[in-house]
């Protein structure tokens, strides 16, 4: 199975731990600087699952998010943010984020969550062998 997990977020150092965190715990990913740049990949891949910060140039996570939703509603999206309040929170919830993430989080959190989102995500949508 060659699908990954998606990590956008404009600060490098955050995709970068992601990056290293995730392969230690063998699960590949493709890291975007941009919600736009990711939505621009979406027709050629389909994700596991999404990690996305809410603030960054052009298009927020939150919008990305909502439009996602749209076309992938059993691919679970986790928000992260350094911007952490309960309205970012329940907005998050409402346009159908698997879980939410405050920034400065803990590494080995955050790979527990991607690894239970991939886990529902394929409850959900088992993958089917082509």
């Amino acid at each position: 199975m060659n699908k990954h997990v998606w990590v956008i977020d404009d600060d490098h150092a955050i995709r970068w731990v992601l990056d290293r965190a995730l392969a230690q715990a063998g699960i590949p990913i493709t890291a975007f600087d941009s919600a736009d740049e990711a939505m621009h990949y979406l027709p050629k891949e389909t994700p596991l699952a999404i990690i996305t910060d809410i603030r960054m140039q052009g298009t927020s996570g939150l919008d990305f998010l909502a439009e996602f939703n749209v076309q992938h509603p059993n691919i679970p999206v986790i928000v992260m943010t350094a911007h952490s309040d309960l309205q970012s929170a329940v907005t998050s919830f409402e346009r159908g984020a698997f879980e939410y993430l405050p920034k400065p989080f803990d590494v080995d959190e955050a790979v527990a969550v991607v690894q239970r989102a991939i886990a529902h995500s394929q409850e959900v949508d088992p993958v089917v062998v082509e």
